[in-house]
């Protein structure tokens, strides 16, 4: 699931149409006044409607080849909704990604996808099922706000809310595991089902060179110690 709704297209054309979305991708020419032609296009599904399974396979097609060619692989959308990273400067980019989209298909066999809010997971999710959310994380600093991921943004009170769906999964039963920046980790403090542990994670999409590279996350937890080395995603896939 997720809220983007280009990147759940991206899915579900990978999933079902993989052979048609890399041909689609051989179809791109590179350079910088195609690229900021492309994003145009792009931005113009926003008002589309009624799209044909070919219009779908465009958008997930320009949405591969934007990222591998904007400006440090980053994603960011305006106030409008429209995507609006400027063209990265790249040797001999690889947008085509034939290996990776098959793989990713046959990885996606039977998988449902949704684009809806994730408090939708409250009646789905079932005891024993285990539950990952990878929300937009909250800035560690002013300068640091990626919350433009998409463009209603995702503030303290979603992640309250994200907290609140967390705690009624956790009363059901359901294993939660929740990653994001070490401010979120006080949310969690008042409910003794849940632990932090602080681990360290590469990260690339940063303008400045000095900002990328390993830096503090937090994973957020109701599986107990214990369980952690037991239990494998097998043990939950049936």
């Amino acid at each position: 699931n997720d809220l983007n709704s280009h990147l759940t297209t991206l899915y579900e054309i990978t999933r079902d149409h993989p052979a048609a979305l890399i041909e689609e991708n051989r179809t791109h020419d590179h350079s910088k006044d195609y690229y900021y032609e492309m994003r145009t296009e792009f931005n113009d599904f926003l008002s589309k409607q009624n799209l044909t399974t070919q219009d779908r396979i465009r958008e997930a097609s320009l949405l591969i080849y934007l990222n591998r060619t904007c400006f440090n692989g980053l994603y960011r959308e305006n106030n409008d909704g429209e995507f609006n990273v400027a063209f990265g400067d790249y040797t001999n980019p690889n947008w085509v990604q034939e290996q990776r989209i098959r793989k990713a298909s046959r990885r996606l066999q039977g998988t449902a996808i949704y684009n809806t809010d994730f408090e939708y997971i409250v009646e789905t999710a079932e005891s024993g099922d285990l539950v990952y959310f990878d929300p937009p994380y909250q800035p560690v600093s002013k300068t640091a706000d990626f919350n433009s991921y998409h463009a209603e943004g995702f503030d303290r009170d979603d992640q309250r809310r994200l907290r609140d769906v967390a705690v009624k999964l956790s009363n059901q039963d359901i294993s939660v595991v929740i990653s994001n920046s070490p401010p979120v980790a006080e949310l969690y403090e008042d409910f003794e089902s849940f632990s932090t542990t602080y681990v360290g994670a590469t990260r690339a999409i940063n303008s400045d060179a000095s900002g990328r590279g390993e830096v503090d996350e937090v994973l957020i937890t109701n599986v107990q110690n214990e369980d952690r080395q037991r239990k494998t995603l097998a043990d939950f896939t049936g």
